[in-house]
């Protein structure tokens, strides 16, 4: 996915920040149509995530605490892209962390904007087969609070739409995959 096919016109530069993970920049800009104005925006390294399937169809999940929220949502395991690190090889990794499987096959399912409206992120999505349960998986990161959740296809859905928080990024990643997925 190629972003940046029509760059403003950066008229002054406001404020910038570099966080742990993503940076934030508030800019005047120029935009395509002539307009001027302020606009912010988070510039982030990207995610990937992980779609696993079980031998008998069940999805894995992750019910996990979000500071931002506070609280909780149901959904996909999923990482930041670490700098020059291929997506593929960041759900490899955040697959065991988070959940204590490894799979052993993998398919690309497609990548997506996240949030088109104050941030630059690319989710880039996949589906994990032939799972192993790992008898000793890799530490969490410190600042995760995770629990391991299993569930259908059609239960997932369901949580959906009786208005479990389930985030937005496994909400598409879900649509990606249900060509893949035993009904």
């Amino acid at each position: 996915m190629t972003l940046g096919s029509e760059p403003p016109e950066i008229l002054q530069h406001r404020l910038f920040y570099q966080g742990r993970r993503f940076s934030y920049e508030v800019n005047r800009l120029r935009i395509p149509n002539g307009a001027v104005g302020e606009w912010e925006c988070i510039r982030h390294p990207g995610g990937a995530l992980i779609i696993p399937v079980t031998s008998d169809g069940k999805l894995v999940l992750v019910r996990q605490y979000r500071f931002a929220i506070q609280g909780r949502t149901l959904e996909f395991p999923a990482g930041t892209i670490d700098n020059n690190e291929n997506p593929a090889d960041t759900v490899k990794r955040e697959i065991e962390e988070e959940t204590g499987y490894r799979a052993h096959k993998w398919r690309k399912l497609g990548q997506f904007i996240l949030a088109p409206g104050y941030s630059d992120e690319i989710i880039y999505s996949f589906l994990a087969e032939d799972l192993e349960k790992l008898e000793k998986p890799p530490a969490q990161d410190e600042d995760e609070d995770i629990e391991v959740v299993l569930m259908t296809p059609q239960e997932l859905e369901q949580a959906i739409l009786d208005g479990e928080p389930v985030d937005s990024k496994s909400i598409s990643s879900l649509l990606l995959a249900k060509p893949f997925l035993k009904n």
